[in-house]
């Protein structure tokens, strides 16, 4: 491994983004966007009070259940750019002001998030010994197979997929066992509380098989949406031993463990600017809204300096995370 592809000289590209205005937090934006959120909540609890009114056809429940998966994902992208103090530079207030959108809306731990994803990943992006996103299933998923667990080893590029399709109760999972843990029982209480007011809600005022279809469609097209749009960041990437990591600077890291995507304004809201992942990687606070100015200036820079700029289309992205589970 040599540094010397990767010299450092992020401040210079830090510099010309803030010059141009990219970083500065967006809080009336995004204040508009969460209380987009929170009226949408409200229309879908008033179809719900109204439903045997409104008369709904056959594919009604399906219809709102779709509704709600756009919903939540608003929501995950939200509480993501909030955590990150893309709004809002008061740190405290932040956490404060996801709750509704992580604990309410999703049932999903902000302070769980915060530690996982800004403390660990965030600082050791595709670090084996830090960062947890990539050990998952025995660290089947790492280069040379860091786990021991067989029956991964022999069957991970079916169970990888497959997993795909369940990746919000595994948060909600996650984000339960990491409040109790840390007895933060404060914010459980709160993710408790979606469960009688969001679905408690839904199965009152919706007939039985109604209810049960809604709560089908949100499961299985919300995990995937999440789960492909946050496994085309880093899989497929370079991954490096902490030691390694250690000696690199911090824009080499952030570069060379993450991927961008290619395309506009529909796919970056599709996968909630986080299709800019390498912008994302070098500039956490850097609003989403302006992520895509910021692509091309870094694109520009990588160019100008001669620096690998990993990018692809979506499709190729699934290829290459498809070859490299297979290597692994």
């Amino acid at each position: 491994m040599t540094t010397t592809i990767f010299p450092d000289i992020f401040d210079e590209l830090k510099a010309e983004v803030r010059k141009a205005g990219l970083l500065a937090r967006v809080p009336i934006r995004g204040s508009i966007e969460m209380i987009a959120i929170l009226i949408s909540m409200g229309m879908i609890f008033t179809i719900v009070y109204y439903w045997e009114m409104l008369a709904p056809p056959v594919w009604g429940a399906v219809a709102l259940g779709l509704f709600m998966t756009v919903v939540f994902t608003r929501a995950v992208f939200v509480s993501h750019d909030i955590l990150h103090t893309q709004y809002f530079k008061n740190k405290s207030l932040s956490m404060k002001l996801s709750y509704p959108f992580s604990a309410f809306i999703l049932s999903n731990s902000s302070s769980w998030w915060d530690f996982k994803h800004n403390v660990n990943h965030h600082t050791w992006c595709n670090v084996i010994e830090k960062d947890e996103d990539i050990m998952a299933l025995d660290g089947a998923f790492t280069p040379n197979n860091k786990g021991k667990n067989s029956f991964y080893k022999k069957y991970k590029h079916i169970i990888f997929w497959g997993a795909m399709f369940f990746m919000y109760p595994a948060f909600i999972i996650q984000s339960y066992n990491f409040a109790l843990k840390r007895k933060k029982y404060g914010e459980f209480i709160l993710m408790l509380m979606h469960w009688p007011i969001v679905w408690g809600t839904i199965f009152y005022f919706l007939p039985l098989s109604d209810a049960i279809i809604v709560l089908l469609t949100l499961n299985f097209t919300l995990s995937p949406w999440l789960a492909f749009g946050f496994i085309t960041n880093h899989l497929g990437c370079e991954v490096f031993d902490l030691e390694d990591a250690k000696k690199m600077s911090w824009m080499e890291l952030q570069m060379r463990t993450s991927r961008s995507l290619i395309g506009g304004k529909f796919v970056h809201w599709f996968y909630g600017g986080l299709n800019t992942q390498i912008e994302h990687h070098l500039f956490p606070k850097a609003p989403r809204f302006n992520l895509l100015k910021v692509q091309q200036m870094t694109r520009d820079f990588a160019k100008k300096h001669n620096l690998r700029y990993f990018e692809s289309t979506p499709i190729q992205a699934y290829v290459q995370i498809n070859s490299a589970i297979k290597e692994y």
